[in-house]
């Protein structure tokens, strides 16, 4: 206890009400009853508001009619009087409203909160009033005043809706919010071993101003409800939704969806004016919270009414469900927008890890990390995921940094999702990873790598090991993996990740918790990855096969000064050939791999940022989907599109025992129920003996298989491939071996 009677900051209580924030007397009466410290005989047009705020001496809330930061035209009118506590803020206060316009600083109504009760009749942490008629649309925010002085204006933690650029909370209605038929929304049902992720950000999914989406519509929320679209709204291939469907795959991953701060939303309603320029809209990824619990304003038609932008999410979660897709949310619970938050300004020193000196921990890379192991930090997170699945109806989340969020939650939230209607299906994943160290005690266990076997085996991780092994370390640009040009150095690895390194190390209780990958959001796209690698021989390297404009051509090796032209990048297909080919194998193995197979949106047809390996606040212009790039490379989707449908109809890929010959050249081969998958990226047919197929049942004997029946049924080199493959083997007689066609991914089936 300290010595002013504030409890210490580890000496904090949690509190266990699933009451804070802003709850309009319309859902109060739908729930249990209420906790000490509201009024009694509420009527049904007012609002309960409370915040957790244990270590200051009193708190204020102010209401107002607007969002106050950039709310235009009419804002600012006054108000008509409440029961007013002291209102003037001392010189020193934190409002965070540096730039509002000074009328929209003013509340038209301040009020003392009182100290909430627990069941014991002591103080339980919380701060509470309710407000006859602050119904749904009120705005509002709380001032803190704490023992030492200081005093901190700041926006609800746990509100449900805001105004824009989410600096003022607001009061809201969530049964207003619903769209129509949002009571029947259902995911779909998809299998596991069905599931195919394909990542993408609301701006880049339509922002193209060739997507066939209205200019009203691009980049928001909205964009997903264009059920039937094409490029330019003349040409026969699809975008957006109806390309969705064509593709094949089964979930969407959304990147951050949440209020976050790094796009100033009025500016960004501004530049979706038909008359502006779509390439210099305001854009960021939004991997910096601000909001945890509120949509973000800038994909909405209006940033200003807060409920606007939870109705448009919900249609846009509704449409995609409709149309066949599961929904996962990135979430990003490991840091905030900055260390001045809203939850340290109502607890300052508790949600956020620091040192024994103080000083701020940033495992992260953004100057914060977020304490999930403090038992109200966790609370909040676990609180705020069953939100997002309860209200928005989301499928299922991936944890950015998972290796900077404990175990603990995340088992936690794990628990929490099972137990809703339908919840053991949500899915879970994560990074198991962080940028940096982060200050947290000994006996805290993280979710990283090294915390793995402490999860719940239904929350997955994506495999960077598999990811390098493929496609080459993301650190070092020029650095080859399999594909492109280091074969024989990875092809032992790649052998272990068809199989979700089952027998190895690094092996889990379950193939489902291998996310398989070679592209997403962050670092190279995989068509700039494998441009990079197989134009260039940083490390030592010498290429494993020639062609293209920069190399030598008697001796297969890049020289140093060179590197992927603008034509390449461009998939020039006079220039790009073989890069195409190590696409189309990539593809391959990352689609027939135990586990679960996922994509960054447009790898499918060879996405370019032109080599930028970060591009979380460049143009919107260099992120967008290109629908054009996709129209013009159509052969390479139709491949992933295959690739999907082979892999749904085949449910023994996402988990069945592999038999993986031994080898020991660049070519990896395995058998995977009925099929054998070939991948051979040399320049030399290769050869595989059928014997070494064989399975062998438990008691020790080769199961019957008819070595003559095996024949290429897909190729990445097409048809002809097959049959030239299919030709080859035959000519090899009675000691039957299949023949592997040069620079190809195939399947085989024994028919």
């Amino acid at each position: 206890m300290s010595v002013s009677g504030i409890p210490a900051i580890d000496d904090l209580q949690p509190y266990d009400g699933d009451d804070l924030g802003a709850i309009p007397d319309g859902e109060r009466a739908a729930s249990k009853g209420g906790r000490g410290g509201e009024t009694e005989g509420a009527d049904r047009d007012g609002t309960t508001f409370r915040v957790w705020a244990p270590t200051t001496s009193r708190v204020e809330l102010r209401l107002f009619h607007d969002g106050g930061d950039c709310c235009g035209s009419g804002c600012g009118v006054a108000g008509t009087t409440g029961v007013h506590a002291e209102s003037a803020l001392p010189p020193s206060t934190s409002t965070g409203e540096e730039g509002d316009a000074d009328v929209s600083r003013q509340p038209y109504a301040t009020y003392a909160m009182a100290p909430g009760m627990g069941a014991d009749g002591r103080p339980d942490g919380t701060w509470v009033v309710h407000i006859d008629g602050a119904g749904h649309g009120t705005f509002y925010d709380y001032v803190a005043y704490f023992p030492d002085g200081h005093v901190s204006r700041t926006a609800d933690p746990w509100a449900r809706a805001a105004g824009a650029n989410g600096r003022r909370s607001m009061v809201v209605d969530l049964r207003r919010t619903d769209p129509e038929g949002w009571a029947d929304d259902k995911a779909p049902t998809i299998p596991l071993s069905e599931l195919v992720v394909w990542e993408t950000h609301v701006g880049d999914f339509s922002n193209d101003p060739h997507s066939g989406i209205p200019a009203e519509h691009r980049g928001t929320y909205l964009a997903f409800t264009h059920d039937e679209t094409r490029v330019d709204d003349t040409s026969e291939f699809p975008t957006c939704m109806a390309y969705l469907r064509r593709l094949g795959v089964t979930a969407v991953q959304l990147m951050p969806i949440f209020d976050f701060g790094s796009v100033d939303e009025a500016a960004a309603r501004e530049a979706s004016r038909p008359d502006a320029d779509p390439a210099h809209k305001p854009f960021n990824w939004g991997y910096d919270p601000v909001n945890y619990n509120v949509p973000e304003g800038s994909y909405s038609t209006d940033p200003f009414d807060g409920a606007v932008r939870i109705r448009e999410c919900k249609r846009m979660i509704q449409s995609l469900h409709r149309n066949g897709f599961k929904v996962i949310m990135d979430v990003v619970y490991n840091h905030m927008y900055g260390a001045d938050n809203w939850l340290e300004r109502m607890v300052p020193g508790y949600f956020c890890r620091r040192y024994a000196g103080g000083a701020l921990s940033n495992g992260s890379g953004c100057g914060n990390d977020m304490a999930s192991e403090r038992p109200m930090m966790r609370k909040y997170i676990v609180d705020s995921v069953e939100y997002w699945a309860r209200e928005y109806h989301i499928d299922g989340f991936r944890f950015d940094l998972m290796g900077l969020m404990d175990v603990d939650t995340m088992n936690a939230i794990r628990d929490r999702l099972d137990a809703l209607p339908g919840g053991a299906a949500k899915i879970m994943y994560g990074e198991p990873w962080a940028a940096d160290m982060t200050a947290v005690s000994p006996d805290v266990v993280l979710a990283g790598k090294r915390g793995l076997s402490r999860l719940d085996p239904r929350i997955g991780f994506f495999s960077d090991d598999s990811r390098d092994s493929i496609r080459g370390n993301i650190f070092h640009h020029h650095k080859p993996g399999y594909v492109s040009g280091a074969a024989r150095e990875f092809a032992p690895a790649v052998r272990h990740a068809v199989d979700a390194w089952r027998g190895t190390e690094v092996e889990v209780a379950s193939v489902g918790q291998f996310v398989q990958y070679v592209s997403s959001h962050d670092d190279l796209t995989l068509w700039d990855k494998l441009c990079m690698a197989m134009r260039s021989v940083a490390f030592g390297h010498v290429g494993e096969f020639g062609g293209g404009s920069g190399v030598d051509s008697g001796s297969g090796v890049w020289s140093a000064e060179s590197g992927p032209t603008d034509a390449e990048y461009d998939a020039d297909p006079s220039l790009s050939g073989d890069i195409m080919e190590a696409n189309r194998m990539a593809a391959g193995i990352v689609m027939m791999s135990a586990g679960v197979p996922f994509m960054l949106s447009g790898e499918e047809f060879a996405r370019t940022k032109h080599g930028c390996d970060n591009s979380y606040n460049q143009s919107a212009a260099l992120n967008w989907l290109d629908w054009r790039r996709a129209r013009r490379l159509a052969g390479l989707v139709d491949y992933y599109s295959a690739l999907i449908r082979w892999r749904r109809r085949n449910p023994s890929v996402f988990g069945g025992s592999r038999i993986v010959p031994q080898r020991d050249d660049s070519v990896v081969v395995f058998r995977v129920g009925g099929d054998c998958v070939t991948v051979n990226p040399t320049k030399q047919m290769a050869w595989q003996n059928v014997s070494a197929l064989r399975a062998m049942n438990d008691w020790g004997q080769f199961a019957p298989l008819d070595d003559s029946a095996w024949q290429c049924v897909f190729s990445s080199r097409g048809a002809e491939a097959c049959g030239e493959a299919n030709w080859e083997s035959y000519s090899r007689g009675h000691e039957r071996q299949i023949a592997i066609p040069s620079r190809s991914f195939c399947i085989w089936r024994c028919e």
